[in-house]
């Protein structure tokens, strides 16, 4: 693992940074999960920003889904903080930048401004704001204001060059001149998130700023912030966002998974652990059941610029390892919280091996207890396997043994024996071994759905 600088704190310092206006999907959970295990990886401080100056879009219930959201997951923080509180430190600092000419008004409408870029790209020219505002006359403002306007406020970059080593992608340069002046003040005189964060950084002496690299050009822009202010920027790292299974741009539908939801479906929290903490990295994903071995063997240096590929299926397949892992006493209460309370170990270790999510229990705890439509096609065949079926009571040779008297009946064997009969007692193809199953739905619930061949026949 290579050596990080530190900037001037001898600690490494970690922010995750949301915005409470939705809620936690596995895009973000991703970025959280990747900075948690870095910073804990160098034993440093994680800070859980709540990133909420857009006070009208921002709800509570939002902020406590995130943090249960993360607490789920494993993540903790060592310490917590809210931009709400903090707008007269961002003040102040705005009307620093403000005095030393590096933000600056500017009166255009929101439709002036689309009319530009439009012109712009017609002309085969980036749209880059051509700050016309810096060019109006004390009468043109004056008469913007007497016509009611209010400016939004821009940061006034220089046209030098801007680079950075980033710690996924390498060495990044831009050219200041390529960029356009960031908006920092709404018109209504409220900060934009670019300014709130880099005056946080500053202040919560942030070392390492891990994101997705739809910020990459903001970081850019950030940086020159960072000098204005007179700080060094922070080391940063760019995540490459991900993709679907074939490469393409994630769905909505999955794009915006909740981890709520996951959890609401039986996941358990370190099939995603297990996932994130190497998708995209040179390391094989595996199964990890213990949170202290990932941060053991987790390497930031390993995760490269390329296009990681999220496959929900993959993250089933974990999460059925993960559960065909777990013995009763690690399920219990959640299998309560599932209505299940009655469920016992034995039924447990006989259906773990076919589960996908914990949820599955219960179509498994419906076929053994509860109302069943036999599948039978075949009514001869299962009326003559009603008359074998053995006496109680039953162990676990009953199955073999009444198998193959069926068998010597009726001469059949392999597949054409065992699928009319899985069928008709459970009405589903597939399952757990019916040795076992056949104990768990008992005697008489198995006579009585064998007996269901009368009204098919």
């Amino acid at each position: 693992m290579k050596q990080l600088q530190m900037n001037r704190w001898m600690t490494m310092r970690v922010r995750f940074a949301p915005s409470p206006t939705g809620m936690l999907h596995v895009g973000n959970a991703r970025t959280a999960l990747i900075s948690w295990l870095f910073t804990r990886a160098h034993n440093g401080h994680f800070i859980l920003r709540i990133d909420d100056t857009d006070q009208e879009r921002s709800k509570d219930e939002y902020e406590q889904a995130v943090e249960e959201g993360l607490s789920w997951l494993g993540i903790d923080w060592d310490e917590k903080r809210r931009q709400k509180d903090r707008f007269d430190i961002y003040n102040a600092k705005i009307e620093q930048l403000k005095n030393d000419g590096r933000l600056y008004p500017c009166y255009e409408t929101p439709e002036e401004l689309d009319l530009k870029r439009k012109s712009q790209l017609s002309r085969k020219l980036p749209p880059i704001y051509d700050r016309e505002a810096l060019e109006l006359s004390d009468e043109q403002i004056k008469q913007y204001e007497v016509a009611g306007r209010n400016p939004h406020w821009r940061f006034k970059l220089n046209h030098a060059p801007i680079e950075w080593h980033d710690e996924v992608r390498g060495n990044v340069k831009f050219k200041g001149a390529d960029l356009s002046d960031p908006v920092l003040i709404r018109e209504d005189g409220s900060p934009l998130y670019h300014i709130c964060s880099v005056i946080d950084d500053i202040e919560y002496g942030i070392t390492h700023v891990v994101r997705g690299e739809d910020h990459v050009s903001n970081t850019a822009c950030h940086i020159q912030m960072f000098e204005a202010l007179g700080s060094k920027a922070p080391n940063f790292a760019h995540l490459p966002l991900l993709s679907d299974k074939e490469g393409g741009k994630l769905s909505k539908r999955i794009g915006s998974l909740s981890l709520a939801e996951l959890q609401e479906e039986g996941l358990e929290p370190m099939s995603l652990v297990s996932l994130f903490a190497r998708l995209g990295s040179s390391d094989p994903i595996e199964v990890f059941t213990d949170i202290k071995r990932v941060i053991a063997e987790f390497d930031l240096s390993k995760f490269s610029r390329g296009t990681p590929k999220f496959d929900a299926q993959e993250l089933y397949r974990l999460n059925a390892k993960i559960l065909h892992e777990l013995c009763f006493g690690d399920v219990k209460s959640e299998l309560a919280g599932l209505g299940l309370s009655d469920l016992d170990k034995d039924f447990w270790e006989v259906v773990k091996p076919n589960i996908e999510k914990l949820s599955d229990v219960k179509e498994w705890w419906d076929v053994a207890k509860g109302d069943v439509k036999p599948i039978i096609e075949d009514a001869e065949f299962i009326a003559e396997a009603l008359e074998l079926l053995p006496p109680t009571p039953w162990d676990e040779n009953t199955w073999m043994s009444w198998a193959n008297a069926v068998k010597e009946k009726t001469g059949r064997k392999g597949k054409k024996l065992f699928m009319p009969l899985r069928q008709a007692i459970t009405g589903m193809d597939h399952g757990p071994e019916l040795a076992s199953l056949l104990l768990l739905i008992g005697a008489d619930n198995v006579k009585a759905r064998l007996q269901s061949h009368k009204a098919a026949a």
